[in-house]
């Protein structure tokens, strides 16, 4: 023996609430803490900090969005990503909840087909993509497009 003792690695640093240092905390339902922030650069970091396969999803959506509508704006706020028409408003937000992801319609009721998930709220509908439940990505963009075209919620 050479009077060298094993070294055990480190664990990586974390904070008080066992997340990674460094990165978003999760709140409830793994939806991602992102400081409120305009633009691309905050719904990429709430996408990128999105757990497991959610993080797939999100760019899928969010890319389905920007092609369905170019000049799309961006936001973060309420701890989750919003796209809206400038001048018209929100029309969409993301929210990560336990087993899914919950898509919100702010004039939903006003789609054709009507998204199928209710709300207390007469306007908005939801749509609860699930990871093992098949996602429709032409009828999704459709919504959007649509979506895109009525007045949103005050920007």
């Amino acid at each position: 023996m050479t009077g060298r003792m094993a070294r055990t690695p480190k664990a990586a640093p974390t904070e008080d609430d066992g997340t990674p240092t460094g990165q978003p905390k999760l709140l409830a339902g793994g939806n991602p803490q992102i400081a409120k922030g305009y633009g691309d650069e905050p719904v990429q970091a709430y996408i990128a900090a999105m757990p497991g396969w959610k993080s797939d999803l999100g760019r899928r959506l969010d890319a389905i969005i920007t092609r369905a509508v170019p000049n799309v704006q961006k936001a973060v706020k309420w701890n989750s990503p919003l796209y809206g028409v400038e001048g018209d408003g929100w029309f969409l937000g993301l929210h990560c909840m336990t087993r899914y992801v919950k898509v919100a319609f702010f004039r939903g009721a006003a789609l054709d087909p009507v998204p199928p998930g209710p709300s207390k709220q007469k306007d908005v509908r939801y749509l609860d993509i699930h990871e093992d439940k098949p996602f429709d990505a032409a009828r999704f963009e459709a919504w959007v497009v649509q979506a895109s075209r009525l007045p949103g919620e005050k920007m």
